[in-house]
């Protein structure tokens, strides 16, 4: 099977071309450091000679509300115009779950306007929506420093690593579209505040964790439950937070 991956030479990207090529895959990295850019179109029609599948794990290179929407709104419309001119059978695109329950971000707006351009071009697809990654936590620690304290709002929070959000696309990429959207998470749900404190401590970083209702996420306004898929309906991560931070 040939796998086109946009973006697949970054942190998901370059994970998720590994594993489907020791799977036995024929695997393209596409990224414009690869001569294929999903804006201008560069490059796109050679990537995807004979392409079976697509998979899109980009990332905005701006966080601006206009700039990120016109960056998915742009590349997602280029990349289903080439797919379908190439013939390819299954569209899989990497997103997040709440990304409907937060209208205040922009970032989550942008997002929400991809999925519904791939729901409506007619080609089959997959949308897989992941929770947020261990491996950010550090840096939402950082963005919510005030002082020596990070300001957290209160809220659920089920992290999950990213090798269990690349097997997950892999599993979605290599099988029939389901046509439909399917979710990732980590195994263990937390209170937002209490996994960023674990963080910081196994870190031996002095700062305290303050769980503070006047603080949004990333300038959102943070439903209880607006990270987290509803119980029973996400694949679950292998690796729990003990585990994983053992690994590092």
């Amino acid at each position: 099977m040939k796998i086109v991956v946009i973006g697949g030479t970054g942190q998901i990207g370059s994970r998720l071309v590994s594993r489907l090529g020791a799977e036995g895959h024929e695997t393209v990295a596409a990224s414009p450091g690869t001569g294929v850019n999903s804006i201008t179109g560069e490059g796109l029609e050679a990537a995807f000679e004979g392409a079976d599948v697509v998979v899109d794990v980009t990332n905005a290179p701006a966080w601006g509300d206009q700039e990120v929407r016109d960056f998915f709104t742009t590349s997602t419309t280029n990349l289903l115009a080439a797919g379908q001119k190439a013939g390819v059978g299954h569209h899989v695109a990497l997103s997040i779950v709440g990304t409907d329950r937060m209208p205040d971000s922009g970032y989550l707006r942008a997002k929400t306007a991809q999925e519904a351009l791939i729901k409506e071009s007619g080609v089959p697809y997959t949308i897989v929506r992941a929770t947020q990654f261990f491996e950010f936590i550090a840096g939402i620690a950082q963005n919510s420093t005030v002082g020596t304290e990070v300001h957290i709002p209160p809220a659920q929070f089920q992290p999950v690593a990213v090798d269990d959000v690349v097997a997950a696309v892999a599993d979605a990429a290599t099988g029939p579209a389901a046509n439909e959207t399917v979710q990732v998470a980590g195994p263990e749900v937390f209170r937002f505040a209490e996994i960023v404190a674990r963080v910081l401590a196994d870190a031996d970083d002095p700062r305290t964790v303050v769980e503070d209702p006047a603080v949004g996420y990333f300038g959102a306004a943070l439903p209880d439950d607006g990270l987290v898929p509803a119980p029973g309906t996400a694949r679950l991560g292998a690796l729990d937070y003990a585990t994983w931070s053992a690994s590092r």
